[in-house]
């Protein structure tokens, strides 16, 4: 019984993968260096669009140092009409956003973020051993905000500049 069980659920996650692979992406609006706004023609909602929280990073604010440096970052990854978009959506958080990966033109934007310095590796909540290795890299080689010599994590700027 557990391994019928097993096996249909694995068969319905494999499914809803490949419902999601064979969806048209597009990267519509940068909100930040880490939530974008994508476009689908198939309906992901009643507008055909949805907001995704990339999964596993946190970049700067967009009033933050490097802020808009990241997100400037993202748009020149995935942004245009000649990008070839993937998404994999792994849940939604607190906001309705989804979060999950995006892939731009074969390029981990995550990975891609956080290798140019653009993007901290959310260890509390990732153990992706690739992204801390290249949060790691980023920073021995100072690239993006690890120039800074002590750039303020975005989690912290949050709690002390925004409003509740």
């Amino acid at each position: 019984m557990l391994a019928l069980r097993l096996v249909i659920t694995s068969l319905a996650l494999f499914l809803c993968c490949v419902v999601h692979a064979s969806e048209s992406y597009t990267v519509s609006y940068v909100y930040d260096g880490d939530t974008v706004q994508i476009s689908t023609l198939q309906l992901a909602d009643s507008q055909g669009q949805f907001k995704l929280r990339l999964s596993d990073i946190d970049a700067p604010e967009r009033n933050q140092p490097y802020g808009l440096k990241a997100r400037r970052a993202l748009m020149k990854l995935c942004q245009g009409t000649d990008v070839e978009i993937g998404v994999e959506i792994s849940g939604t958080d607190k906001y309705a956003r989804k979060l999950g990966n995006l892939n731009c033109n074969g390029t981990d934007a995550s990975l891609y973020l956080v290798e140019q310095g653009y993007a901290w590796h959310s260890a509390k909540f990732s153990n992706n051993p690739q992204l801390k290795q290249a949060s790691e890299k980023a920073r021995e080689n100072k690239r993006g905000l690890w120039q800074d010599p002590d750039p303020m994590p975005p989690w912290l700027w949050r709690k002390r500049n925004l409003q509740p």
